[in-house]
């Protein structure tokens, strides 16, 4: 493919949710070049600060085109690579669920877990806060992965690497609770070789 021949680089920093982008690449299985960036100063230079204002990471640029937002990534990555079959098509079905629980987890479900981390009190404010309350954000995620093995039935997705990715440092770092049904979907998504290989690699990073 065409895509193939674009340089990919990848923007990352092995303790951030760049490790969602590494799990995504490497589901991808196409060469990529990584620059680590330190929280040191170098995510806020101004090389660095035109790929991404925020001065944060995960970042990729592919060819001439930047994306950041780590959800955005992973539904860019799996249309680029049509053929890694990471996505439903565009006229199936399962495009719909695809989409809402992609974009559940990078809305809802990231700001009640944040919120949860940081002792903020959502109930307070449940009808101005997008999120719902966590035990509402809890109950949508089990009805997710409840048609399993995956999200998307047994098509594993973007999807899959981006809420099996938050379920996993939910639980790890107690912002969810951990359900059999959580921890069951999990093992299945990190028992993936590619999720192995991104772990190791990010892993060595840190080291």
């Amino acid at each position: 493919m065409q895509n193939n021949t674009k340089e990919l680089i990848f923007y990352t920093n092995p303790e951030s949710r760049a490790r969602i982008v590494r799990r995504m690449l490497e589901e991808v299985g196409v060469p990529y070049t990584t620059k680590v960036l330190n929280y040191k100063g170098e995510m806020k230079t101004p090389e660095y600060l035109k790929i991404n204002p925020l001065g944060k990471v995960p970042a990729i640029q592919h060819g001439d085109l930047v994306v950041t937002e780590t959800a955005a990534i992973c539904a860019y990555l799996a249309d680029q690579f049509a053929e890694k079959n990471l996505a439903p098509p565009i006229d199936s079905p399962q495009r719909g669920t695809y989409y809402r629980w992609l974009f559940f987890a990078a809305g809802p479900l990231e700001m009640a877990t944040t919120a949860k981390a940081c002792g903020w009190n959502l109930d307070e404010n449940r009808q101005m806060i997008g999120s719902g309350t966590h035990d509402d954000i809890v109950a949508a995620l089990e009805l997710a992965i409840s048609k399993g093995p995956f999200i998307c039935g047994e098509q594993f997705t973007a999807a899959d690497v981006y809420v099996g990715s938050h379920i996993s440092w939910g639980m790890h770092f107690k912002t969810l609770e951990e359900r059999p049904s959580f921890k069951s979907y999990v093992e299945r998504i990190e028992a993936r070789p590619a999720a192995q290989r991104a772990t190791a690699l990010d892993d060595e990073l840190s080291n």
